[in-house]
């Protein structure tokens, strides 16, 4: 017989060498001090133990912040009379957040600008949203937001932000952040030498006071000025374009909306506006960072992104640029480690329920199976006739069993290939799967997996692979009046 020490302890925790997430939600009068300064460095310390704070006090924090952003202006004046550090894209990567606060040098000394796209993908976008709020409120002079493609109500109630305000504390939190993402400035010059956006340029905008004259305070536009800044790429023969009969802006193919720009469009902006680069995020790289074709001696176009191991798979290094005394550095770091979320925040429950679907279902069919082959279902010991126009019992119990092994089946492919089911869900930004798609077994799975392109996500190779794979993700997403699912689009109608 087994020793009572050698058994499990149920009542311990399996891996005691993690930390238990904090319990108890953040009091306002713990966050705040009596002269009502909100203290950014305790928040910092209760979010990294997974905790939560009362919703007061989270409705307090975007308030605030948003009161300082709807002040700023369109285009920031940032002055480099101490280092400045340009970070790109964070995407809910609250930990990764930290350390990059830990590569870009201290808040005390340093000014910050952010360049957008703070929020969904990542499952810790509530985290950052508060945090980065906190720090503009303690350091409203030195710390600099400006709006993202992802800071606006279409894609957060697409993609995951919505969901996880919802999960984490409420819709009317959600719709706070949403008001206050409005109020993001939307480009800033750099040292009267640097422009810096979340995109990229507009075919409408040939000075900067045009950017100046934008109504910013709004949810961003399918199409326009705004749309531009936010949602514009390079082209990707960027400064190898034809020199003769490469236009300065075409149709942007990827995002399904905006433009590119060529390096010409690039080039005549820096040149009529006395600028000598413009630097930007929106675009995921493998190095953290990419410098374009020169001009003037400097590069043209500088893509910064600040989210390492992007998405979990990515395996890419994220990068800040410092810019000190006329001179400019790029920092590059690594993904930090991060608690566990399900796809799509799955409770535990809902995630087992294949396993015990499978068992039910099991049981089920053993219990009707118990019939003998040769039992048609009759009593001999009466001679009382069965009318003709009543069903044969056994073809009745042959069908019950068809139609429990039917669902077996089903309950069976949950449990067998429940990652492939998660993820398949997770990367579907609808978050449902194709009708009928589980009947059709692993086969079925792997093929709508494969229709999806993220069939790779667990086997791939190389960043260029999972950025490919990832592209259908990186379209604006189809207005909800127009009925239409990217899972749609991007299926060949798998059912």
């Amino acid at each position: 017989m087994a020793n009572k020490e050698d058994l499990p302890q149920t009542k311990g925790r399996m891996k005691p060498d993690i930390p238990h997430p904090a319990k108890e939600f953040l009091k306002m009068d713990q966050l705040y001090t009596e002269d009502g300064k909100v203290l950014s460095q305790v928040l910092k310390e209760h979010l990294k133990q997974e905790g939560r704070i009362e919703e007061d006090a989270a409705l307090r924090i975007i308030r605030e912040g948003k009161e300082l952003l709807r002040k700023e202006d369109n285009l920031l004046k940032i002055e480099c009379s101490r280092p400045v550090t340009v970070c790109g894209d964070v995407h809910g990567q609250f930990f990764d957040l930290l350390k990059l606060f830990e590569v870009g040098g201290s808040i005390e000394s340093t000014t910050y600008l952010f360049l957008g796209d703070y929020v969904d993908r990542g499952y810790f976008s509530i985290e950052c949203v508060l945090y980065l709020w906190s720090l503009k409120a303690s350091y409203p002079t030195t710390l600099f937001m400006l709006r993202g493609n992802h800071e606006c109500r279409h894609l957060t109630e697409y993609f995951t932000f919505k969901q996880e305000c919802c999960i984490k504390y409420s819709e009317n939190l959600y719709d706070e952040c949403m008001d206050a993402f409005d109020c993001l400035p939307l480009a800033a010059i750099m040292n009267n030498q640097f422009l810096c956006v979340h995109g990229g340029l507009s075919p409408e905008i040939t000075s900067l006071e045009d950017i100046v004259k934008i109504d910013r305070f709004q949810e961003i536009p399918p199409s326009g000025v705004m749309c531009d800044l936010l949602w514009s790429d390079p082209l990707e023969k960027y400064g190898s374009e034809e020199s003769s009969g490469t236009e300065f802006f075409s149709h942007n193919t990827v995002r399904g909306c905006s433009y590119f720009y060529s390096f010409q469009a690039v080039c005549e902006f820096l040149s009529k506006n006395q600028l000598l680069s413009i630097i930007r995020a929106h675009e995921a790289q493998d190095a953290g960072y990419k410098m374009y074709e020169k001009c003037k001696g400097f590069p043209s176009l500088i893509t910064i992104f600040s989210a390492p191991n992007y998405l979990d798979v990515f395996n890419n290094k994220a990068a800040v640029l410092k810019y000190e005394n006329n001179v400019m550095n790029i920092r590059q770091f690594q993904y930090s480690p991060h608690p566990y979320w399900l796809p799509n925040f799955m409770d535990v429950f809902t995630w087992s329920l294949p396993f015990v679907g499978e068992k039910v279902t099991e049981m089920l069919l053993n219990i009707l199976k118990i019939c003998p082959e040769d039992d048609d279902g009759s009593d001999d010991s009466t001679d009382e006739e069965i009318p003709p126009d009543v069903p044969d019992r056994k073809e009745v119990i042959k069908s019950k069993i068809r139609a429990i092994g039917k669902i077996q089946r089903v309950f069976s492919v949950l449990r067998e290939e429940s990652e492939n089911v998660v993820r398949l869900k997770g990367l579907t930004p609808a978050g449902e799967l194709p009708y009928g798609i589980l009947q059709q077994g692993k086969e079925g799975l792997a093929s709508a997996i494969h229709k999806l392109e993220v069939k790779g996500i667990c086997e791939i190779k190389s960043f260029d692979q999972a950025k490919d794979l990832d592209k259908g993700n990186e379209r604006m997403p189809p207005r909800k009046e127009s009925g239409i699912l990217l899972l749609e689009a991007n299926m060949d109608q798998v059912s």
